[in-house]
C-alpha cells in the first residue's frame, strides 16, 4: 500500500463501484478500524497509546490500519517534532462524521454481550463501555 495515498484511497478500489455499503466497508470495515475510531473519539493519542488500548493488535497491523484510515481522510497523523518525537493521531472533522455509526455499533455490541450472562460478568468492566460524546 502506498503510505502517501491521497484522500479517497485509490490504492484500495471499491470492490463494487457505485455501492455505498461497499464504500463504507472499504473505509471502516475490518477487525480494528471501528475500535481505533472509538478510541480516537476520546481524544488524540500517540501510537503506543492506541496499541495499549487495542491489545492484542500487532504494531504492523496497527500501522496499516492507521494508514488506511488516514488515506480515507478519517484520521490525521500529526508529527510533533523531529524524530524521535512522538506522532499523534486524531480524528479529522470528516472522521467525526462516522462517530454515530461507531456509537451505534458499540451500543449494539454491549447489548449483544449482555444477551449471554456467561460472557460478561458484572465484576469485569468493559473496556469500550464509555459513550462517545
Amino acid at each position: 500500500m502506498d503510505k502517501k495515498a491521497p484522500p479517497g484511497n485509490p490504492s484500495r478500489p471499491n470492490p463494487l463501484p457505485g455501492c455505498p455499503m461497499a464504500a463504507a466497508f472499504a473505509a471502516i470495515g475490518g477487525k480494528w478500524k471501528l475500535t481505533l475510531l472509538y478510541w480516537l473519539a476520546h481524544g488524540e493519542t500517540h501510537f503506543a497509546g492506541l496499541r495499549r488500548r487495542a491489545v492484542p493488535i500487532t504494531p504492523k497491523v496497527l500501522a496499516g490500519q492507521l494508514r488506511e484510515l488516514e488515506a480515507d481522510g478519517l484520521v490525521e497523523r500529526v508529527e510533533t517534532g523531529p524524530v524521535p518525537a512522538p506522532v499523534l493521531y486524531r480524528l479529522t472533522p470528516y472522521g467525526a462524521t462516522v462517530l454515530p455509526v461507531v456509537e451505534g455499533v458499540r451500543v449494539w455490541g454491549e447489548a449483544h454481550l449482555r444477551r449471554s450472562s456467561d460472557e460478561v460478568s458484572p465484576a469485569v468492566p468493559m473496556s469500550c463501555a464509555d459513550r462517545i460524546a
